[in-house]
């Protein structure tokens, strides 16, 4: 039978646990947040921070379940942890947490993580504080504006396709910057205002090997993803179609100062359908979500990996 271990909290996490107990206060803290890599022992955690709402971030609906029925007081939010940043992570997780109505748009959160590993370190826990402004981390996302996405698409897929946004923007491929636009839903009438650039790679294959929820999936559109023209997936992640071209008319929406024609093709199609298109930019690796025209989830990407390459001084 599984079952997992909770760690007494080391020295270090303690001290910074304790310390942020001041710091809620001071700093007028709606919550904390704590993304560790390993369970804690989260009564020690609840003496430490006996007034403030405590949430936290698991990667596995058995962790979930088993911290929610041990420790009922916790907030237990499911999210991805694996090949992620610590930055990508607390963004998957303040999206599920504002959708769950846990967290305001505008809540001050107080974030215990571990940010810088060390190898020769046996118990990794905790070793940063941070403060979270959500009002600028999300932008203007809110709990109604995430029921309605969820409504023209479930939060399954737009997860998946938001993971697979930030590894794009954080991984690039073979080594160099991709920037791609994915767009997510209303797929018929999406068809219609779009046309071909070149072949569909999606075309011949079964659902299941065009399921954007499954890694390996992911795994290839990376690959596609430096293609020109966009990636069109349908509502229940299902990969219809690569390559292509959106004929969208470009009115009716505002763009932010610095983003170009991806985004402005995002926030076209965003604005004269129903999907939701999310865009990876080529420059930055920032990841943008537009609904109805207009940018409604914003993720910085982790640090990029240096690419080595021979080339003259």
């Amino acid at each position: 039978m599984l079952r997992l271990v909770f760690m007494a909290l080391s020295p270090t996490a303690s001290a910074l646990v304790s310390g942020a107990r001041n710091l809620v206060g001071s700093l007028g803290a709606d919550a904390v947040l704590v993304l560790a890599d390993m369970p804690l022992d989260w009564s020690e955690l609840r003496k430490l921070l006996p007034d403030v709402p405590l949430l936290t971030a698991v990667p596995s609906t058995f962790e979930r379940e088993l911290l929610e029925e041990k420790y009922p007081e916790v907030r237990v939010l499911e999210a991805t942890s694996s090949g992620m940043s610590i930055r990508e992570r607390l963004s998957l997780a303040l999206l599920e947490a504002i959708r769950r109505e846990w967290l305001s748009a505008g809540a001050r959160v107080l974030v215990l993580c571990r940010n810088f590993p060390d190898p020769d370190e046996e118990m990794p826990q905790i070793d940063t504080v941070h403060l979270v402004l959500l009002g600028q981390h999300l932008e203007r996302l809110t709990a109604r504006e995430l029921r309605g996405l969820e409504t023209r698409v479930p939060l399954a897929t737009l997860r998946a396709v938001v993971e697979l946004a930030t590894e794009i923007g954080r991984e690039g491929r073979e080594g160099h910057p991709t920037g791609t636009l994915f767009v997510v839903g209303d797929s018929r009438k999406v068809q219609e205002m779009s046309r071909s650039m070149n072949f569909n790679p999606f075309r011949g294959y079964p659902a299941s090997e065009r399921d954007v929820r499954d890694p390996a999936v992911r795994e290839q559109i990376k690959d596609l993803a430096r293609l020109e023209g966009a990636i069109l997936i349908d509502k229940n992640g299902i990969a219809m179609a690569g390559c292509i071209r959106l004929l969208v008319p470009d009115e009716d929406f505002t763009l932010s100062m610095g983003l170009g024609t991806r985004h402005a093709a995002a926030a076209a199609v965003s604005k004269a359908t129903r999907a939701v298109a999310v865009t990876v930019s080529q420059s930055s690796g920032v990841v943008r979500l537009f609904q109805e025209g207009q940018v409604v989830l914003h993720i910085e990407p982790g640090l990029r990996p240096l690419a080595w390459a021979h080339g003259k001084p």
